[in-house]
């Protein structure tokens, strides 16, 4: 068999927590597998994406022991090990780090000790391992070797790449590959056969996320307040799901606002699909994002979107197109866009409409995979790196 026909063994390496990035590298471990690949992943706990045990596809987590002389756990050494450990049993072809920092470290560190028969390392950046955590002075250097040391270099979006090479001072004939997020537009559609609504009955708004500072959640919190207020006649709640560290904040402003019927906090233990078949209009205003995947999510599910004009949003988010954009912090302008949305039917059902086209046309699974693959024997036929 060919390099170009045989199946490829493929490490991967991820966070386990809620974000995107491991929502993507979950996806992309699964459907490599279902294509006869053999998929190794590593991460501190299983991802929930992974779900259970899958032919083809292995689950390693990273196991760390405290040590008295080691202040902090070292999530990247042991990562390293793991990596090391099953390259040498299982012969893997390439490894793909998701996130700088720490697993593109760890996947150099791991090719350094198997060389000469050591895997390609593919880096996929994913937002704030170049706009926060990678830009910040104690990680830079580490961040942008990474990248210069890796085999092929991947972002979601144009708009991270040239964050990448402006931040951190890659040179441009350092190429980075644009693959877009995608979507399962088999398990994420639209509901079917939503009878028209009247002015009094339920409307839902959603946000999804880590509950991070840069995600804003308050701000979800103030667009709901801004429009029960302008629409007293609409019974409109808000839904968030996810958690994270702004989490208990959020519901004390929920309580200072006496929103405590209106605002659902779900967790993360949900049906996401059918959470946002529920809902009317997501809601995203986050300081920054690399690309939004919720958002891709919630326009798959002909739900429009109202978001933040920033980052990558915009390639995701076609302004009055499949959704509204404003600027970062401006509740008021968000609240109107919503407004509009759940007043103006004609206005959201087209929305929706082509909320669902752009992300068969755009951001479909198999091609986005295919485009992985690709890569991946295009770096395993090559020469190898020196």
């Amino acid at each position: 068999m060919t390099p170009t026909q045989r199946p490829l063994r493929i490490g991967i390496a991820c966070f386990s927590t809620f974000g995107g990035s491991g929502v993507i590298a979950s996806e992309i471990g699964l459907h490599l597998a279902a294509r006869g690949h053999q998929v190794h992943v590593f991460s501190d706990d299983r991802p929930s994406r992974l779900g259970d045990e899958k032919r083809n596809l292995s689950f390693h987590p990273v196991e760390l022991r405290p040590f008295p002389q080691l202040k902090d756990s070292p999530y990247a050494l042991g990562l390293t090990s793991a990596m090391v450990d099953v390259c040498q049993r299982e012969h893997l072809d390439v490894l793909h780090a998701h996130y700088a920092i720490p697993h593109a470290i760890s996947a150099y560190l791991a090719r350094q000790v198997l060389m000469p028969n050591a895997p390609a390392v593919v880096t996929t950046l994913h937002g704030t391992d170049i706009t926060l955590v990678g830009s910040d002075p104690s990680f830079l250097p580490l961040t942008r070797f990474s990248i210069m040391a890796s085999d092929a270099v991947t972002t979601p979006s144009a708009w991270l790449r040239e964050a990448t090479y402006q931040n951190l001072n890659v040179p441009r004939d350092v190429p980075i590959e644009v693959i877009g997020n995608f979507v399962d537009g088999e398990r994420f559609t639209p509901r079917v056969g939503t009878p028209p609504r009247g002015t009094g009955d339920r409307r839902v708004l959603l946000h999804v996320s880590n509950f991070r500072p840069l995600k804003r959640v308050e701000d979800t919190v103030g667009i709901l307040a801004s429009v029960r207020q302008q629409l007293p006649g609409m019974n409109v709640s808000l839904r968030l799901v996810g958690d994270g560290p702004e989490r208990e904040r959020i519901h004390g402003l929920v309580r200072a606002l006496d929103l405590g019927e209106h605002v659902h906090f779900d967790g993360e233990q949900v049906d996401l699909p059918g959470v946002y078949r529920d809902s009317d209009v997501f809601l995203l205003p986050s300081v920054t994002e690399s690309f939004g995947l919720a958002a891709l999510e919630a326009l798959a599910c002909g739900v429009p979107v109202v978001a933040s004009n920033v980052g990558g949003i915009p390639e995701v988010v076609t302004d009055g197109e499949v959704g509204l954009l404003a600027p970062v912090g401006d509740v008021a302008q968000m609240a109107a866009h919503v407004v509009r949305l759940l007043t103006d039917d004609a206005f959201h059902a087209g929305a929706a409409r082509a909320a669902r086209q752009r992300v068969l046309t755009h951001f479909a699974l198999d091609p986005m995979v295919t485009r992985y693959e690709a890569l991946y024997r295009r770096l395993v036929s090559g020469p190898p790196m020196p």
